[in-house]
C-alpha cells in the first residue's frame, strides 16, 4: 500500500522522451569535436569529451506549457516545482529572463515553435514580456513551414502569398 501511494504523489516530468532511432528524425548533430581535435603533439586537447553538449530525444514543450499556465503565481514555488520534475535547469532559464539578463519578447523552442519570453518582477511574481503578442500578433518568418507561437498555429505571412 505504501509503494502504491509513493508512486501516485509522484508527478510526471516536465519533458518527454522522443524517439530518435525513427527514420528521418532531425539531430542537432555534434560537429563541436572535430573542431578540438589535436594538431601536431598536442595532448591536451584530447582529453575532453567526444559526446555532444545538447541531449537528443528531450522535449520540453510540457516545460514550457507549466511556466506559462503560472504566469501571475509566485515564482519561488514555480520554479521549485518545475526544477523538480526536469533533468536540465538550463531549461527552465531559457523561456525565463534570469535576473539582471535581458528580457526576451519570445523564445524559440523548436525549429518553428516559440513560445513568450518570461521573467520575475520585482514582487517574485512570474510575468509575461509582452503580453499583447499572440499567436495572432506573430509574424512568421516563411509560408512554407508551419509556425506555431505558445502551441498554436500561427498565420503564414501575407507579404509571401502570390
Amino acid at each position: 500500500m505504501a509503494h502504491r501511494d509513493r508512486d501516485h504523489a509522484r508527478k510526471e516530468p516536465l519533458y518527454r522522451k522522443v524517439n530518435t532511432r525513427t527514420i528521418k528524425v532531425r539531430r542537432e548533430a555534434g560537429g563541436e569535436f572535430r573542431h578540438e581535435r589535436r594538431t601536431g603533439n598536442d595532448w591536451e586537447s584530447t582529453r575532453g569529451s567526444m559526446h555532444p553538449n545538447t541531449k537528443h530525444g528531450h522535449d520540453y514543450t510540457p516545460l514550457h506549457r507549466y511556466l506559462l499556465s503560472r504566469v501571475g503565481k509566485p515564482w519561488l514555488e514555480t520554479k521549485a516545482e518545475a526544477l523538480s520534475r526536469i533533468d536540465d535547469e538550463s531549461q527552465v532559464w531559457w523561456m525565463v529572463a534570469a535576473p539582471g539578463e535581458e528580457r526576451r519578447r519570445c523564445v524559440r523552442t523548436g525549429e518553428n515553435s516559440y513560445f513568450s519570453g518570461l521573467y520575475v518582477d520585482e514582487e517574485g511574481i512570474l510575468r509575461v514580456v509582452e503580453p499583447t503578442l499572440t499567436a495572432e500578433t506573430f509574424e512568421a518568418t516563411c509560408s512554407c513551414c508551419t509556425h506555431t507561437f505558445n502551441g498554436e498555429r500561427v498565420a503564414p505571412p501575407t507579404w509571401d502569398r502570390p
